[in-house]
């Protein structure tokens, strides 16, 4: 099995349901940041990568997506009649994804620096991470409501608590998603148990970044774009 990411994992398939009227009929994915579909700024972090695989899990108003990804080569992992969450969308995906440690990325934000998805490459390390996580620290989080996602310590582990923000890129490993007993969960289930193991990771982004996923993120993240800052 390999050991190093060679796959990637959008997650595409919520309902939006915080950008109101702006997803009555079209994902949220499909809202223009900058004359560019959200999706196609992640895309955009993803081609230097090279990766031989990248999907994207669909639910909500999946036309559009489908529509604009089959022809860019992006494998589709359609969650149908329920939705599953990011812990069910992504063991669902397993069979594109293919065996070892893969990234995944959320798709409603902006960053503005050095490459997420490289700089976790560049630090990942198997032999003592199950995950590494993007995250950002306060001063450099834009659109976010909250008192931050995790605390980071020296080594780089992660414990819950107020702190850095979870920028939605990581790598993780897939292996005991299987352990999980529903067919429908967020990631957090397997973050605890990555916790308790002392094997849950985060990685301080040196950039900004703003979360898209209200209506007036919409602003700060063309701003962010255009300015480097808001």
């Amino acid at each position: 099995m390999r050991n190093h990411p060679d796959a990637l994992m959008l997650f595409a398939a919520g309902f939006g349901t915080r950008m109101g009227s702006l997803t009555a009929e079209r994902p949220k994915p499909m809202i223009e940041i900058a004359g560019r579909p959200l999706i196609d700024h992640a895309l955009e972090l993803v081609e230097p990568l090279q990766l031989s695989r990248i999907v994207a899990n669909l639910h909500y108003l999946p036309e559009p997506l489908i529509a604009h990804l089959e022809p860019r080569g992006v494998a589709l992992s359609l969650e149908e009649p329920e939705i599953l969450e990011t812990g069910g969308g992504l063991r669902r995906a397993l069979p594109l994804l293919g065996e070892g440690p893969v990234f995944t990325m959320n798709t409603d934000a902006i960053w503005r620096g050095p490459n997420p998805l490289e700089l976790l490459r560049g630090a990942w390390n198997p032999d003592i991470m199950d995950a590494l996580l993007m995250c950002v620290p306060q001063g450099n989080a834009f659109g976010h409501a909250g008192a931050g996602d995790f605390l980071l310590d020296k080594a780089g582990r992660l414990s819950r608590g107020p702190g850095h923000v979870y920028g939605g890129v990581q790598i993780i490993k897939t292996d005991a998603l299987h352990e999980i007993g529903k067919s429908a969960f967020s990631l957090n289930l397997l973050w605890n148990l990555m916790h308790d193991a002392g094997r849950l990771f985060g990685l301080e982004y040196p950039g900004r970044w703003c979360d898209v996923g209200r209506p007036d993120g919409i602003a700060l993240a063309e701003r962010l774009l255009e300015r480097g800052d808001v």
